[in-house]
Order: structure tokens, then sequence, then C-alpha cells
């Protein structure tokens, strides 16, 4: 057997197997996840019914301190993931924050995650925004497994119960989108 024979093994096949098949969600996750340009429209809001996963962390805010998602029990809860490198998560963050201000007094909360990035950055992109609604600082991404998406901006809408009844894949291109499922929710029809 050559030395080049020997190379092209069981086991050489196997490393190169392993690698293919776990460049696969990566390859997928490039192609979906936030690129930066305007896709034109949102992905798709799916309706969901399962728990909202325990989401506490440090906040971007400088004074510092956790958000935990438990500190608002009892309300209708928006979660939006998002990047400063993603241009989508920035464009809907106005939106976002608008549509915060419109229902923070009828008993819905926004918490906002920002993903991989410094804290430096991400606090910077929220007080130029605007936004005043609370973010966590997930500087390792260890919400992404939990909340199953693949890609940003991504947003959760979570009814009184804490489960999860919507999920915004996508940018947010108009207000009427998320208004809609907080009003579901706030007039106890979720679906």
């Amino acid at each position: 057997m050559t030395r080049r024979e020997a190379g092209r093994g069981p086991a050489r096949r196997s490393a190169w197997g392993t690698l293919a098949r776990a460049m696969v969600p990566l390859v997928l996750l490039a192609l979906v996840a936030c690129t930066g340009k305007d896709a034109g429209t949102t992905l798709g809001v799916s309706t969901v019914s399962k728990p909202l996963p325990h989401l506490s962390g440090p906040s971007l805010h400088p004074d510092g301190g956790d958000i935990s998602s438990s500190q608002y029990a009892g309300k209708v809860l928006v979660v939006n993931f998002w990047a400063t490198w993603c241009g989508p998560c920035r464009k809907e963050q106005g939106i976002l924050q608008n549509v915060w201000q419109q229902y923070r007094d009828r008993g819905v909360q926004f918490i906002g995650v920002d993903q991989r990035e410094s804290k430096a950055a991400a606090w910077a992109q929220v007080q130029d925004l605007g936004v005043t609604y609370p973010n966590i600082w997930d500087d390792a991404g260890a919400y992404a497994d939990n909340f199953d998406f693949i890609g940003l901006p991504d947003t959760y809408v979570v009814d009184r119960t804490g489960t999860i009844r919507y999920q915004v894949i996508g940018q947010i291109h108009d207000a009427a989108t998320l208004t809609a499922l907080l009003n579901r929710l706030l007039a106890g029809n979720p679906s």
C-alpha cells in the first residue's frame, strides 16, 4: 500500500464526512441569517405553543444589573434577538421602540437580546437608535439553541402565562405586524 492510498482509509473518509455533516447547518445558517441586506419581506409569522425558555443575563446598560424574563411574569412579552452587524435588525429597532412606547402601559414588556458581540458596540447602537426597553447582552449566543432560531432578527411574542404564541422570523417591516399579534394576546385570543 502506498502512502497516498493509506491516507484514504476509512478513518480519513470518516473525518471528512463528519466535517461535511457539521458544515451543512453552518451553510444553511449563512444562507438564512442576517446578511446586512434587506430581504424586502418578513420571512413569516408562525403560530407557536411552547413554554418560554428561561431568559436571564447581564443588562446592556452601563449601570449593569441583570434582566430576567421572570421579572415580567404575568405580562405579554416581546423578545427580540438582534446584533449590530445585522442591517435588518437595525432597521426594525425603530418599529419595535415605537410599539413598545404604545403598549408598555397596557401590560406589555419588551426585552432585546444582543447576540455575540462587544457590549460597547451593542450599547452604542441602543443609544444611537433611542431604544429604551431593556436589553440583555448575550456575548456567547447562549440563547440561540433554547429558542430554536437560525438567523437574525427573530422575535417571539409570549402570552401572560409564559407561553410563546408567535415567532416572527426575519425583519418586522411595519408596526401593524406586531400590533396585530399583541392585540390578539391582550384580548385573550392567541389564535
